[in-house]
């Protein structure tokens, strides 16, 4: 089961604030894609969120853009920044994510964003989304998020 950050919004909008600030709070961060023989590769990427949808531009023919045509899998971390402190947590995000050819799609795309041209277009159908932080200086919690399920928090000690 998928969902877009439009449905993730409606059922945990404090979870999504969350997210969307700590991948605004830098530019790059890391996407996790799967090459020909399965064994994954890790590159810096920005994201956009924008009109319901979590968006991932990538330059023409870039190795990550061919591993999600050939597998749409991948696993997205945002840029935990500098020293130890993670303000906000750590937030991973997994799905799918599909490619755009709908030029009206494209353009919309480009005009709020204005990446160069030419460049490849995804959006993302996510299956989870992770926030880990740390509370009162004692606990990790770790809140998880999957499409249809209530949302889970664990925490330790």
């Amino acid at each position: 089961m998928t969902a877009n950050w439009a449905t993730f919004t409606e059922a945990e909008p404090e979870l999504a604030r969350l997210a969307e600030d700590r991948f605004g709070a830098f530019s790059h961060h890391v996407l996790a894609t799967l090459r020909k023989d399965g064994s994954p590769r890790t590159t810096g990427l920005e994201v956009r969120f924008l009109g319901g949808e979590l968006w991932l531009g990538m330059m023409p023919d870039s190795v990550k853009a061919l591993d999600l045509r050939r597998d749409p899998r991948f696993a997205l971390q945002a840029n935990p920044g500098e020293g130890q402190s993670m303000g906000g947590g750590d937030v991973r995000i997994a799905g799918r994510a599909i490619e755009v050819e709908d030029p009206a799609v494209k353009a919309g795309y480009s005009e709020e964003v204005e990446p160069p041209e030419p460049f490849h277009l995804f959006r993302t159908e996510l299956t989870e989304v992770v926030r880990t932080y740390v509370e009162d200086d004692k606990y990790l919690v770790v809140q998880i998020w999957q499409p249809g399920e209530p949302l889970r928090t664990i925490k330790r000690t």
